[in-house]
Formats: structure tokens, C-alpha cells, sequence
């Protein structure tokens, strides 16, 4: 529980220290573009860097919080019991979709991009180090997962006995 707290607290630091880069990156952008007429050549790539950084670690970090998108509309129609297993269910599916597309798809991007030597044209900065976002969501996305499976059949578990 304290490694988890250690994890969302850093997590939440690192998502709002970007966000304030990114409000002063374009803050700039728009002061050196209509005040002073020359457009800073660099702040618009970083802005679109950081904007795909807090996207995909946002993603981690709302599946920390158990607030990722969901329909529950049928989930609710359905007993304690049946919820539970479609909690491991959809839980274990995120994971599954995380190890798969992110972690080992998203290094596998990051390793073809590094090799292809892309770098990015304002900033100089190898493309795959960008990207390197998706796979590190994604150990957060399963990591997050694989807790909330956890706690969902600890706190099942105690209300089965309490019924």
C-alpha cells in the first residue's frame, strides 16, 4: 500500500509539473507570436510532446484512480457476485491490452525509431525518447490494474462474509 502511495503521489508531482510546462510553453508561443512577431520556432513541438506525455500518463494514472472510462449501465443490473467477476474481467483485460499494445508494442516502436535515428526537427531530440511514454503507461496501467483486482476481492471478499 505505501509503494502505491509512493507511486500515485510522484505520478500526480510529475502530471502537474508538465501541465504547468505546457500552460508556459504555449503562454510563450503566444506572447513571442502576437507581441513580439517573432514566433519561437521550438515551443510548439514541445507543446505537442508534452500534450502526448500527460495524455498517456494521465491514462495510468486515472486507472490508479479507478477512474477511467466506463459504461456500467449492465454492470448494474447484474448481483455482487457477477460484478465482481466482470471487475476481474474488464481489470484483467486492461492489463492484458496494456502488455500487449503498450509495453511490448510501444518498445517495439521506441527500438525502430531509435534505430531509424528520427529526430525531432525543433527540439533535436530522438523521436523513440518521445515515445518512450507508451511502455512506461503501460507497466503503470498494469501495475494499476493488477492492484485494483487485488483490492476489488479483498473488499468483495469482506462483504460476501458480512452477507
Amino acid at each position: 500500500m505505501k509503494t502505491r502511495a509512493i507511486i500515485d503521489r510522484a505520478l500526480e508531482i510529475f502530471l502537474v509539473t508538465m501541465m504547468g510546462v505546457l500552460v508556459l510553453d504555449v503562454l510563450w508561443q503566444v506572447i513571442s507570436r502576437y507581441l513580439l512577431k517573432s514566433p519561437s520556432s521550438f515551443t510548439d513541438e514541445l507543446a505537442r510532446f508534452l500534450l502526448i506525455w500527460i495524455g498517456i500518463l494521465g491514462a495510468g494514472y486515472v486507472t490508479g484512480k479507478n477512474m477511467h472510462l466506463a459504461i456500467d449501465v449492465l454492470i448494474n443490473k447484474f448481483n455482487e457476485k457477477y460484478k465482481i467477476l466482470i471487475h476481474y474481467f474488464i481489470h484483467g483485460s486492461i492489463a492484458v491490452f496494456a502488455l500487449f499494445i503498450m509495453v511490448i508494442g510501444g518498445s517495439n516502436l521506441i527500438y525502430i525509431l531509435l534505430k531509424l535515428g528520427n529526430i525531432s526537427a525543433a527540439l533535436s531530440v530522438p523521436i523513440g525518447y518521445v515515445y518512450a511514454v507508451i511502455p512506461a503507461s503501460g507497466i503503470l496501467i498494469i501495475y494499476y490494474s493488477i492492484f485494483n483486482m487485488i483490492s476489488d476481492g479483498k473488499s468483495s471478499n469482506a462483504n460476501l462474509l458480512i452477507d
